[in-house]
């Protein structure tokens, strides 16, 4: 167990970061998943760019990658485009 003030509030400091990440990086994932099963152009569009917001954000905060944001967006625009209007 640690024994400094500094160390103790690192790991407070720690676990509550992790939570934070781990919900935000959770509802991303679930964005991401609802918006893969869109079936309608237009609809899908406008989710996209909240659904990048998100990922930008995520990135920006050091909770996932900027390269998986990157790829995440990509493939989704990929799908999008594909999509009957």
């Amino acid at each position: 167990m640690a024994n400094h003030k500094s160390s103790i509030k690192r790991i407070r400091q720690t676990e509550s970061r992790r939570l934070r990440n781990r919900y935000y990086a959770k509802t991303a994932r679930n964005a991401v998943r609802n918006l893969r099963k869109m079936t309608t152009k237009a609809e899908a569009e406008s989710k996209y760019r909240e659904v990048s917001a998100m990922l930008d954000r995520l990135a920006s905060k050091n909770a996932i990658s900027k390269n998986k944001a990157a790829n995440l967006k990509s493939k989704l625009a990929k799908r999008i485009a594909k999509l009957a209007a």
